[in-house]
Order: C-alpha cells, then sequence, then structure tokens
C-alpha cells in the first residue's frame, strides 16, 4: 500500500491511497467470503452452494465495493501514518479507480493548517493612563448617595427622575388589550421601560389626575397584533415621589459601613482608590486586546472552514447555556429574533474566525518557542478555576480536558512571552 497527501487550499488536503497486489486480492476475497454467506440458492443451504456457482452470483464489482466498505477506516488510518498527516475534520471518501489489481482512494479532509507568525517580539503594547477624572469620581459617589437616598411624596408636577405610582390601562379601536393594565405600578420617568411617548407625556402630572396618552407601538414589538398600531392608555395618576440625596458628610460616610471609613474623607479615599483600581484593570484588558489584534494582524493563515464552523457552535451552546439561566429556551430566543440557527451562526462568523486565528498564532509561538507548561503550572490553573467556581479541585479534575487545559495554558504563557518582550507605551489621558 502507498500513500501520498497533497495540501490544498484553506488547509484543506487529499489524500492519495492506493491498495494493489496481494493485499487488494485479500481483501476482495474475505468481502467474497462475507457476501457468500448472505446469498440463497436454490438447492442449497444459505451460503453453502459450490465457490463457482457463488462467483457467477456475486460479481466482480459487488466484491470490490464490499472490499472498500470493509477496509476504508483501516486504510485511512494506515495512510495517515505513512504519509505523516493529521485531519481534523470528518474526512470524505471517494473511489478514484478500481479494477482487478487494486484500488486508487482519495480521501479529503482539512489538517491543522501552517501559520506563518509576524514579529511577535518587540512590538509596541499601548496602555491608557488609569487616570480617574473628576467627573468619574464625582459620578461614583453621587451614585452611592443614590443608594441612600429616600423617597419623598411630592406635591408639585413631576420632573423627569420622579416616580409616579400609576393605574393604566390600554386600549386598541376602543377595546382593552392583553397585558395592556396595571394598577399601583411604580414608574420611573425617563427609564425609558415603557415605549416611546409613555412616560414623557407623564412628566408635569400631578397626583389625583388623569390622563390619556395618544401612543404607537414600534413596529418592531414583539407582540405582532400590537407592533406598529396606535393604541390609547388611560392612566390615573396616585402619587408622586421624588428622590432625596443625603448629605455628603461623616453620617453618611458611616452609613455606607465600609471598613476603615469613619470620615467623609475616608470615605474619598476609599472610593478613588477603587475607581483607579478598576481603571488600571480595565485599560490594561483593553491594551491587552489590542496587542492580541497587533500580534494576529502581523501572521498569515489559512483557515480551514470547519474550525470556524466548530467555533460557531461552541459560541452558540454557550449562548444557549447562558440563556437557560434565564428560563428561556434557544427556540424561544430565536423565534424572537426571527432566526434560524443557521442564520444566526453566520453573526458569529467574524468573531469567531478572529478567535481561531488568535488561537492558531498564539499556538505557533509557543510552538517556536518550546513553550510547555509543567505539573505545577496545570496545578496552579486548576486551583484558580476551582476558586472561581468554588468548587473542589478533584472536581475540577474529572470535569475539564486536561489537553485543553494545557493547551490554554500554552497560549496563556505564549501571550507573555509577547507581552514582556513588548516596548510599553503610556498614552496619556487627557481627561
Amino acid at each position: 500500500m502507498s500513500a501520498n497527501f497533497t495540501l490544498k487550499e484553506k488547509s484543506m488536503g487529499e489524500l492519495e491511497v492506493t491498495v494493489e497486489g496481494e493485499k487488494w486480492k485479500e481483501a476482495c476475497a474475505k468481502a467474497f467470503d462475507k457476501l457468500a454467506k448472505k446469498v440463497s440458492i436454490d438447492g442449497f443451504r444459505k451460503g453453502q452452494a459450490p465457490k463457482k456457482i457463488l462467483e457467477q452470483r456475486i460479481s466482480k464489482g459487488e466484491r470490490q465495493v464490499q472490499a472498500v466498505d470493509d477496509n476504508l477506516n483501516h486504510w485511512l488510518i494506515e495512510g495517515i501514518q505513512e504519509a505523516n498527516v493529521n485531519p481534523i475534520s470528518q474526512p470524505s471518501v471517494e473511489i478514484k479507480a478500481v479494477d482487478d489489481e487494486k484500488v486508487e482512494l482519495v480521501y479529503k479532509f482539512a489538517v491543522m493548517p501552517e501559520v506563518k507568525l509576524g514579529e511577535y517580539k518587540g512590538l509596541e503594547y499601548q496602555v491608557e493612563e488609569a487616570k480617574v477624572s473628576e467627573e468619574e469620581f464625582d459620578a461614583e459617589i453621587n451614585r452611592m448617595r443614590e443608594t441612600y437616598a429616600d423617597m419623598e411624596i411630592k406635591e408639585e408636577a413631576s420632573e423627569n427622575g420622579d416616580t409616579v405610582n400609576i393605574d393604566y390601562e390600554g386600549f386598541k379601536d376602543g377595546v382593552p388589550f392583553d397585558g395592556g393594565k396595571a394598577e399601583g405600578y411604580d414608574l420611573v420617568l425617563g427609564s425609558n421601560s415603557f415605549i416611546p411617548g409613555f412616560e414623557e407625556q407623564l412628566v408635569g402630572v400631578k397626583a389625583g389626575e388623569e390622563k390619556d396618552l395618544n401612543l404607537t407601538f414600534p413596529e418592531e414589538y414583539h407582540a405582532a397584533d400590537l407592533a406598529g398600531k396606535e393604541v390609547v392608555f388611560h392612566v390615573k395618576v396616585n402619587e408622586v415621589k421624588t428622590k432625596v440625596l443625603p448629605e455628603l458628610d461623616d453620617d453618611f460616610a458611616k452609613d455606607v459601613n465600609i471598613p476603615e471609613v469613619e470620615t467623609v474623607e475616608d470615605l474619598k479615599k476609599k472610593v478613588r482608590e477603587r475607581l483607579e483600581e478598576n481603571k488600571k484593570r480595565m485599560v490594561e484588558n483593553d491594551a491587552d486586546r489590542k496587542f492580541l489584534d497587533q500580534l494576529s494582524a502581523g501572521a498569515e493563515v489559512e483557515i480551514p472552514d470547519v474550525l470556524i464552523e466548530d467555533e460557531e457552535k461552541q459560541m452558540f451552546n454557550e449562548l444557549a447555556a447562558n440563556l437557560q439561566q434565564y428560563g428561556m429556551s434557544v427556540d424561544t430566543f430565536l423565534k424572537s429574533s426571527g432566526q434560524t440557527q443557521e442564520e444566526y451562526l453566520k453573526g458569529f462568523e467574524e468573531e469567531a474566525t478572529k478567535a481561531v486565528k488568535l488561537r492558531l498564532v498564539l499556538g505557533q509561538i509557543a510552538k517556536e518557542e518550546n513553550i510547555e507548561p509543567s505539573e505545577e503550572d496545570v496545578e496552579k490553573e486548576v486551583e484558580r478555576i476551582a476558586g472561581i467556581y468554588q468548587m473542589d479541585v478533584e472536581d475540577v479534575k474529572r470535569a475539564i480536558n486536561p489537553e485543553l487545559l494545557k493547551g490554554d495554558l500554552k497560549n496563556n504563557m505564549a501571550f507573555k512571552l509577547a507581552k514582556d518582550a513588548a516596548k510599553v507605551v503610556t498614552i496619556k489621558n487627557e481627561k
């Protein structure tokens, strides 16, 4: 048997396997014996007719096809071992030629693509200065004050930001519609939680007033019988409440119950430190993302479709798992989006292609730098994962694929190597 592999476009390849001579004749003979056991001829027990008679009933073509069917996987394994290739997709096969002396088979499958790296050492690692602006600081302080705010009944007309307690009922063509009625509902004006125009028309109302709101549902509204339709909401205002923020003083600082905070100055210091830590983490994550893009952009690789398709499916499975946590099925989600699963998967194509290329590039860096995680590295990563998900270490080991874990570690170590070799450039934040 001989095997010859030819690489085609996008890392697809053709493995030509030729089986000839005694090996082919032996395969055909075994196929004949297998077929003979199934042949019924009058006057003979099944499979017990004389060979000459059976040879007349079982054509050479039938024997050859059976021989191929019986040995497809076996010859594929021998072929990939001889040609030293590693399929990463399910092979297809066709019979190129067949006769009494030999059979020529062509297996088609994708292989791991060749990655031509660009420069990955000495690149610029651009990171924005982790500076917290006064606007960001003030916004966080006010957010904390809002958390501890009191709601007070308001006699004056409502304004954006106020909460109105309302009874309402919706009518289409003078008839109440399902889901359009509620009593004692607290609505924050300006929250945009109702359809356009609803909240805007309640700005300026007072407790005890009643008002008809003439509105039109958005064209893309999820309920088809209401989408784009004109309706009237009859609203009764029961109460108007406004938010009163606490004073920014030592009493407030104590109320927020942060360790080591007793005064408003302590509070401001803690808030600024936390914001700076968050900003530092945010700008570093952004810098990492841009640096990874730079590493990927400098490399050349033809990615086989199967890798992109597998990545798309993985992304979709993660989406399905997240939806399930919120009690929504994939079918319901797809129906609401008006797309089939195939159509929705196409939306992942760009992101999936980017993710696959980056993984291949980092893998190639690891290969060229002879990066290999130690058992200690693997153990630390398992412990880290166990800590994140609050699981027992042994349970994590049973749940994960060790080879995939090592692959991820290799890629992380390759990224760290490139990052450590980069020139750090700090971009000043003018805000």
